[in-house]
């Protein structure tokens, strides 16, 4: 079965892109390539078993098994040594890419309390985006009273868009809740 995001993107994002940036050709159209899952975990210094705790939540969310990020080098202030465990992620492409999008727009972020929507200013130039969320707990794969401690993961959204506004209207055309200056939702 195709996944819900991605014939919503070949029937109606791509039609709609190609009138509004003016294409000639449905693959000059960005699209998205990866998405990747990042966790870092400072008490992972001292807690090595708080490691495991994310790692399991992490696949729980993605349907991947993530990687255990190491640091690069040492910090002596953190008690940091090079190649301790400080974190893990995940990268998506394909249909899981699509199933976890769809999941964070239409399940996860309407949980977030007091929901205005996403910052529109969190593109890098090249027309990926990059989301930061406190709580892992948003997701409803997690169950809220078997989380020991609750931390933050990043979500990275990386599209084949030139631009930071080809970028934003790939999102808001796949349905991702920008938050305008006037603080209602738009798309």
């Amino acid at each position: 079965m195709l996944a819900r995001l991605k014939s919503k993107y070949r029937e109606e994002v791509v039609a709609t892109m190609m009138k509004e940036f003016g294409y000639q050709n449905p693959l000059q159209v960005p699209r998205l390539e990866k998405i990747t899952v990042n966790v870092g975990l400072g008490e992972a210094i001292q807690n090595v078993k708080a490691l495991d705790g994310a790692v399991a939540e992490v696949m729980a969310i993605t349907g991947q098994k993530p990687v255990v990020t190491r640091a690069k080098k040492a910090i002596a202030n953190f008690k940091l040594r090079e190649g301790m465990s400080i974190g893990c992620m995940v990268t998506l492409r394909r249909e899981r890419m699509y199933e976890f999008l769809d999941r964070l727009i239409h399940v996860a972020l309407p949980r977030v309390r007091d929901f205005k929507g996403v910052s529109e200013r969190a593109f890098d130039g090249q027309g990926n985006y990059s989301l930061g969320i406190r709580e892992q707990i948003i997701f409803p794969e997690i169950q809220a009273d078997k989380v020991d401690k609750i931390h933050g993961l990043t979500i990275s959204i990386v599209t084949t868009a030139k631009t930071d506004e080809e970028g934003r209207a790939l999102l808001r055309h796949m349905g991702m809740p920008f938050a305008s200056s006037q603080g209602e939702l738009s798309g």
